[in-house]
């Protein structure tokens, strides 16, 4: 399977704009994880790090979760992978762990996110509020964060790549 990515078009609304760069993001992690096998997917970059590409992805799956279940929707969404025993459960990764699993629940939540979405405006407030300030977020401000999120650990996911088979690119 080949991912492919597109950009939003350059005159889009800003909605399309918003879920589109949030689309491009979600198709280069991807990309960045495909034709490998779980165990190069379960590579750490450098130790101490334990970050890896399948780290990576599930913890995705839980930062979808999160803002799109436990914050927009006001769900109580539980973690998948991690717990108060080990807030980094999802980078610890086992030989059981797998990449069809992995990439399974992400996509799921990905699912679960674009619907919830679709049922909001971009200035609707979210029924999860900060805990700063206990004021809610709008839509808007969750794809601007979840394409910051994505384009961060996408930089990652290269150098990540690269560390494991050589392979290169945007």
């Amino acid at each position: 399977m080949t991912t492919q990515r597109s950009e939003p078009a350059g005159d889009a609304d800003e909605r399309t704009m918003l879920e589109g760069w949030l689309e491009y993001h979600r198709q280069t992690l991807a990309w960045k994880c495909e034709g490998l096998t779980d165990a190069q997917l379960r590579t750490a970059s450098a130790p101490p790090s334990e970050l890896s590409l399948m780290g990576l992805v599930r913890h995705m799956a839980e930062v979808e979760r999160g803002w799109f279940r436990a914050v927009l929707m006001g769900e109580d969404a539980g973690p998948i992978y991690f717990s108060e025993e080990d807030p980094d459960g999802e980078f610890h990764l086992t030989e059981e762990d797998t990449w069809r699993e992995a990439h399974a629940t992400w996509q799921d939540e990905i699912g679960v996110a674009r619907r919830n979405a679709a049922g909001h405006g971009l200035d609707e407030p979210s029924r999860g509020v900060r805990a700063s300030t206990g004021k809610p977020y709008s839509l808007r401000w969750i794809y601007t964060h979840m394409i910051e999120e994505y384009a961060r650990h996408n930089g990652h996911a290269d150098l990540l790549r690269e560390r494991v088979d050589g392979v290169t690119g945007e």
